[in-house]
């Protein structure tokens, strides 16, 4: 499922992933699992079993086949009969041999996993991994809106976040077990928002996203090559969609950011001067409002090759109604100090 999101959304490429509810555990854009993780939840499950005994419920419904998964088997459920049939089917499985959890979250959904499985004890594995490493991370936030998120946030040394559209049982959990944590936060804001709304609160990173700064005239406030390819692909996605002013300033910023003597090297190998390329967009301005088209860069690494240079790589995406295209970028950025505004700038 989150594969074929990545094609429907503009959905930057994790380092590693933690999906259904735990149990798989992926790194990378190929998304190659962690087989330690795998062997580690194969002990006392057995998929086949599960199955025959849960088939004694008529109280179970399947899930879509997207969401059952080799350590997982996931059903729906209405909510007066979840305890009881959750107290009889785990009686059944230890009878069974096996070693079990059963998680009942969003009012209707039941999951089955191995004993070890779940989203804090991959968390937990994860950090294991990190510290013998030496490369444990030092700021970890935990989000959660539904039941089979409460165990994140015992995992030790995180933040953490429950939403303010988080359903009934994680709410009924966070009163009873975290409500005077300072490290955990019932945020005001829903979904995304409420995140970002923990990232200002404990101070562990940048909580004001990009696209929330509408003046395409805003300077970043730190020197950041990455943060300048981010803010001039969202100008350019705005002017298209006709979401800045089409004026002089708005020209004048783009400009702004181009060596006089900078060249984009097309795919093909065709060279054109950066100032060049600028001018044709100019006459582009609102060729997708109303349309479907967002612009946004991934997988963002830069190197610093000299004093005041970087060399900046990047994968620009659009998404659009004709499909989505990518292009693996490279960029060549100087620094150069404005006299007006008493800072470094980074030209093209």
């Amino acid at each position: 499922m989150y594969k074929q999101l990545r094609k429907e959304k503009p959905l930057l490429t994790p380092d590693i992933t933690i999906m259904s509810v735990g149990t798989e555990i992926t790194y990378g854009e190929s998304m190659v699992p962690d087989d330690g993780w795998e062997q580690y939840l194969n002990h006392k499950w057995d998929r086949d079993v599960v199955l025959e005994e849960t088939a004694k419920f008529p109280q179970l419904s399947f899930q879509s086949s997207t969401e059952q998964r080799p350590h997982k088997v996931s059903f729906f459920i209405q909510k007066g009969y979840a305890e009881e049939v959750m107290k009889s089917l785990s009686e059944l499985l230890v009878n069974r041999g096996l070693d079990v959890k059963i998680i009942y979250s969003g009012g209707i959904c039941l999951d089955i996993l191995p004993l070890g499985a779940g989203k804090g004890e991959a968390l937990a594995y994860l950090h294991k991994k990190f510290k013998a490493d030496g490369k444990l991370p030092t700021n970890t936030l935990v989000c959660g809106d539904s039941g089979n998120d409460t165990e994140l946030f015992s995992v030790p040394d995180v933040y953490g976040v429950v939403v303010s559209n988080a359903h009934e049982e994680l709410l009924k959990w966070y009163a009873q077990n975290s409500k005077d944590n300072p490290k955990i936060i019932h945020a005001t804001e829903r979904c995304a928002a409420g995140i970002i709304q923990a990232i200002g609160h404990f101070g562990i990173g940048p909580n004001i996203s990009p696209r929330d700064v509408m003046d395409s005239g805003c300077k970043i406030k730190s020197f950041n090559p990455g943060h300048e390819i981010v803010m001039f692909y969202l100008l350019y996605e705005r002017w298209r969609r006709a979401e800045v002013e089409n004026s002089d300033l708005t020209i004048h910023n783009m400009i702004s950011i181009a060596h006089p003597s900078g060249i984009l090297v097309h795919p093909s190998g065709v060279e054109h001067s950066i100032l060049e390329c600028i001018d044709t967009l100019v006459p582009c301005y609102g060729d997708k409002r109303g349309k479907q088209f967002r612009v946004w860069v991934d997988r963002v690494s830069s190197s610093q090759i000299s004093s005041d240079s970087w060399l900046v790589k990047f994968d620009k995406w659009e998404l659009s109604d004709e499909g989505r295209h990518c292009c693996l970028t490279t960029v060549l950025l100087n620094s150069k100090f404005c006299s007006l505004r008493l800072q470094k700038d980074l030209l093209w």
